[in-house]
């Protein structure tokens, strides 16, 4: 079983630049896509059930801005749109799908801005999706959290550690909370497999940046520890193009 995570930095303009060609080169039972920018009723039919998906979409309020989508070959046994914390909700920053064998998170967490102005809001949101994870997880549930989590974890994470320690997604406090959710028992999936450097997910629009891989790794599969034994690969597909970010996967076994 195949699962994406791909921040496309706008619906619109990344369908443009070839999204469903990539689409259905896929193979994917799951495709979470994050700050899609734009409503269902804004979009045209072919991006509503491409090769017959079923999609769920939980913008935000704000027009042209944030929100996910998740497109999935099979109908979910229930789907959840935010997490009953109306600050969060209204920028249209969780979807959750249960399937049989585990839960999935699509999430597109804040960024703090370049002057740190929503640091505050996006360690509210880290401290509530640490509580809403645990809290499937007492139920039973084994879940999978993925999307733009906007925090490089560790130094290996990015291509300039020293020159951005007081850049937002690289910050002490955005590092420290994915210690701690880490700690609490989760599981980062790439770094599972991959211990090697030079590994990233988003890269500056500037010119030349992406092509001489100064990049970012802040895109995420994570799992918690229980699932371990279920993951088969996680991987990075750099050369997909159509966003600054690159899409992740997930590779479940049978």
């Amino acid at each position: 079983m195949k699962l994406y995570s791909w921040n496309i930095n706008g619906i619109r303009a990344c369908h443009k630049g070839g999204f469903l060609d990539w689409f259905k080169k896929s193979e994917a039972e799951v495709v979470c896509v994050q700050e899609i920018k734009a409503t269902l009723e804004q979009l045209g039919p072919e991006l509503h059930h491409p090769n017959s998906y079923h999609s769920f979409w939980h913008s935000a309020k704000k027009p042209g801005y944030s929100g996910v989508a998740t497109y999935s070959k099979t109908e979910p046994l229930n789907i959840s749109y935010g997490i009953g914390v109306p600050e969060i909700d209204d920028e249209g920053r969780i979807l959750t799908t249960e399937f049989k064998n585990f839960t999935l998170i699509n999430a597109y967490f804040p960024n703090s801005q370049r002057d740190h102005k929503r640091l505050k809001y996006k360690l509210k949101f880290c401290d509530e999706m640490l509580k809403y994870t645990q809290s499937l997880r007492k139920k039973g549930k084994f879940v999978v959290l993925c999307g733009d989590y906007n925090i490089a974890h560790k130094p290996i994470d990015l291509k300039n550690p020293k020159s951005n320690e007081t850049n937002a997604g690289f910050l002490p406090e955005e590092r420290a909370w994915m210690d701690k959710f880490l700690a609490a028992g989760y599981v980062d999936t790439f770094r599972n497999f991959t211990p090697d450097p030079d590994h990233y997910t988003w890269w500056s629009y500037r010119p030349g940046v992406r092509e001489r891989n100064v990049g970012w790794r802040i895109d995420y599969f994570c799992t918690n520890e229980e699932f371990k034994d279920r993951l088969k690969a996680s991987t990075i597909l750099p050369q997909v193009r159509g966003s600054d970010h690159c899409p992740v996967s997930l590779e479940l076994r049978a």
